[in-house]
């Protein structure tokens, strides 16, 4: 019986990982050399640990737990996770997204270089369009990676009415994952910058185009998304905004905020009404920065033609930080600030050295429970004295194995020092861990 598991595990990883070839087949041997860092992970396992986990795979959450159900008795608010790369073709992954979650945030599809199809190197063709009256030299957008998720979630809520998943979009302005040749004239990093009314004239257009692409009249997805990351991690960690000195080609370009009040004016000509639009940051609890985003967030309020309709606190914490105080403050000042938050990237690292504690393991999820158990008390408790204050909780991914900090990344709001976490809801077998059930208010 043994021999015949293994060789069952066997058939699925080949199955599993011709897949994976077969979704990579999109982008050329080139350019793949040219993607950028990203937030999330998409490799596949290494196959032997593919296989110890379809092996020893144990029985799913218990089935009268269904998550969403429970925030949203106890909350009031939407329960979300991350969902991009290879995690869209894991069935185990979507299984647990489409049962215990009511939203999904793609995690790399929909900002600029995977519209501009991971062409980092060298614009992937231009197209000549009319914005505002005058024609617009434009590079070409590709939209196949995130429609191939949003259509799989389409296909879901069509056979599930009672239970629809809803989207956010992430990310319009970011100054990571968005190609250099972007700024310059001609879209040739060899040229110079282009001036800040031209740049103006490619933000424009490039708001207009996913947003009419997606939430528009004749946008099939039109009523799939809930919300939308306008501007993404603009605030410096050291102080002010975050400058040319921090990678920002659009402060290369504007040497100024205007960038980010433009963003936030095109976003609320071109979406619907009804579509939220928002400012999200990491480090946010951490009193300088969370000052800056504050006046970033009035500066917003103040400017003529612009919406913004909460906050986005990614939530990228850790076993200490932020504490407790800090944590509260921060829910108070933002949701004054703007009126409603949501934490929309929420996972906790672990601690460095667990693995090398006697029943580490097993320590550390008692850790990780008393950390989330800590920020949905507070989150509850905000929203109690604020009725509709707190707009949702959203993790960054579904199963550790999959997380982001896995493995180093320099794209901003965390990193890792190379050894193992275990920062989501549910282990590498796919199986609830003890903090799933905080969330399911049960003790």
């Amino acid at each position: 019986m043994k021999k015949y598991l293994k060789i069952c595990a066997l058939v699925l990883v080949s199955l599993f990982l011709l897949t994976a070839c077969k979704n990579e087949s999109s982008i050329t041997q080139e350019e793949a050399k040219e993607e950028t860092a990203t937030e999330s992970v998409e490799e596949s396992k290494p196959m032997e640990e593919v296989t110890e986990n379809i092996e020893e795979a144990g029985e799913d959450a218990p089935s009268d737990i269904v998550l969403y159900k429970c925030v949203e008795e106890k909350l009031g608010a939407f329960f979300g996770c991350e969902v991009t790369g290879f995690e869209a073709d894991d069935k185990r992954v979507m299984d647990i997204a489409t049962t215990h979650f009511n939203a999904i945030t793609l995690g790399n599809e929909l900002k600029p270089d995977s519209l501009f199809n991971y062409s980092n190197a060298r614009v992937p063709g231009t197209e000549t369009v009319e914005l505002n009256g005058e024609e617009l030299l434009v590079p070409v957008l590709n939209y196949s990676r995130p429609e191939k998720i949003l259509n799989k979630i389409l296909k879901f809520n069509e056979e599930n009415p009672d239970h629809q998943i809803k989207v956010r979009g992430h990310v319009l302005v970011w100054h990571s994952q968005i190609p250099n040749w972007f700024f310059h004239v001609d879209y040739d990093e060899s040229k110079d910058y282009v001036t800040k009314e031209e740049m103006d004239k490619r933000l424009e257009w490039y708001i207009k185009t996913v947003l009419n692409h997606f939430v528009g009249e004749e946008s099939k997805y039109k009523d799939l998304f809930y919300g939308w990351d306008v501007v993404n991690e603009a605030v410096s960690d050291n102080s002010g905004y975050r400058k040319d000195t921090e990678n920002s080609e659009w402060w290369k370009v504007y040497q100024s905020e205007e960038f980010i009040m433009n963003a936030f004016v095109y976003a609320n000509k071109y979406a619907p009404s009804d579509l939220e639009l928002y400012y999200n940051d990491y480090n946010e609890c951490t009193p300088n920065k969370r000052e800056q985003i504050v006046k970033l967030i009035e500066s917003v309020k103040e400017t003529e033609g612009a919406r913004i309709d909460a906050f986005g606190m990614q939530g990228h914490y850790d076993m200490t930080y932020p504490s407790e105080g800090e944590f509260k403050k921060s829910l108070d000042e933002y949701v004054s600030a703007v009126g409603k938050i949501q934490i929309t990237e929420f996972d906790i690292k672990s601690t460095t050295d667990f693995s090398k504690v006697e029943d580490g393991l097993n320590k550390e999820n008692e850790k990780l429970k008393n950390r989330y158990e800590l920020f949905y008390k507070a989150l509850c408790e905000k929203q109690a004295e604020s009725p509709e204050s707190i707009e949702g909780i959203t993790f960054w991914g579904t199963v550790d194995h999959y997380s982001w900090l896995q493995h180093f990344n320099g794209a901003g709001g965390g990193s890792t020092e190379g050894l193992k976490h275990i920062p989501l809801l549910f282990d590498d077998k796919y199986e609830p861990k003890p903090c799933f059930y905080v969330f399911a208010n049960i003790d």
